[in-house]
């Protein structure tokens, strides 16, 4: 029986060695990129007096309304990148609020080996709101924050494979996927596989996904609850990418798409080699922050 047990362990333990290898095959390219799965986050910070878990406050008295932006990202956020509206409750039930919806003022770092956590900046819509209504007991409203910004996810492909003659066994191998990297963002690359779309046309199949569970959008358009749309560069001008047909924009479903790269032309004769590629993604991104407050009626 032990011995029995003993095989089990082994055997289940080579299986997830094995596992473990083609993931990082996969997914490692060199370390170019911290990764990670998040852009810009925001959270609100704390109204008043947390009581049972919901930030409380005196109907009487005044309060602080703030988001705090993170970049948990690689995409440096510059001056007016991030737009904040604040929604949820009606802007008649409180006073003191100057604006319901503003940009960030200053550059958001990205996360690095000097700032791990990513950089932050507290966007402040008020210093000294007030709830503007009568309250009997204990009043609860739910505080909402549409945080939309521009990104970039980064793409590197250390090492495709250029082989016009696939007898040829040396160098590399065209059939089969790739290493790759990608940057930390809420739009990330999941696989990249090499295969040949012709005699000397060398072809990409590349995975991406939103993973942050926001909506995403083209640059300069707006967001659409059935559409979620995306463009993207490649650093050769000698390949060609689509998506659906189209060249150079993917379109997501069920937050998915695959991209198809090709050289435009067949590889010269007796072509051997390996080759960088890098890939730039471009989007807008909409995520929304929720926190509950507390107002308390004062004693009279």
């Amino acid at each position: 029986m032990n011995k029995i047990i003993t095989f089990l362990v082994l055997a289940i333990s080579a299986l997830l060695v094995v596992s473990c290898g083609e993931q990082a095959a996969q997914t490692s390219g060199g370390g170019a990129f911290f990764g990670g799965t998040q852009g810009i986050i925001g959270e609100f910070e704390d109204f008043g007096v947390l009581e049972g878990g919901i930030s409380t406050v005196f109907d009487t008295e005044g309060f602080p309304i703030q988001i705090t932006l993170k970049n948990k990202g690689e995409y440096k956020i510059q001056s007016g990148d991030v737009s904040v509206k604040l929604m949820g409750p009606a802007k008649e039930e409180f006073s003191g609020i100057s604006s319901w919806e503003l940009k960030n003022k200053g550059q958001i770092e990205t996360v690095s080996d000097l700032l791990p956590e990513g950089g932050e900046e507290m966007v402040d819509f008020a210093t000294d709101a007030k709830y503007a209504k009568p309250v009997s007991g204990l009043l609860e409203r739910d505080w909402f924050a549409s945080v939309e910004y521009k990104y970039q996810t980064y793409l590197v492909m250390p090492s495709i494979c250029l082989k016009e003659d696939l007898a040829d066994t040396r160098v590399c191998n065209v059939k089969e996927s790739k290493a790759f990297e990608v940057s930390g963002a809420p739009i990330i690359v999941t696989s990249v596989e090499e295969e040949t779309a012709g005699q000397g046309i060398m072809a990409l199949k590349i995975g991406i996904q939103n993973v942050a569970g926001g909506q995403v959008a083209k640059l300069g358009e707006g967001f659409s609850a059935n559409q979620d749309k995306l463009t993207y560069t490649i650093d050769d001008a000698g390949w060609e990418c689509r998506s659906g047909g189209r060249v150079g924009e993917a379109k997501l479903i069920d937050g998915k798409a695959d991209l198809l790269c090709k050289t435009k032309n067949p590889l010269a004769k007796g072509i051997l080699a390996t080759k960088q590629l890098r890939m730039t993604f471009d989007y807008q991104y909409r995520l929304l922050a929720q926190a509950k407050m507390g107002i308390k009626q004062s004693v009279k």
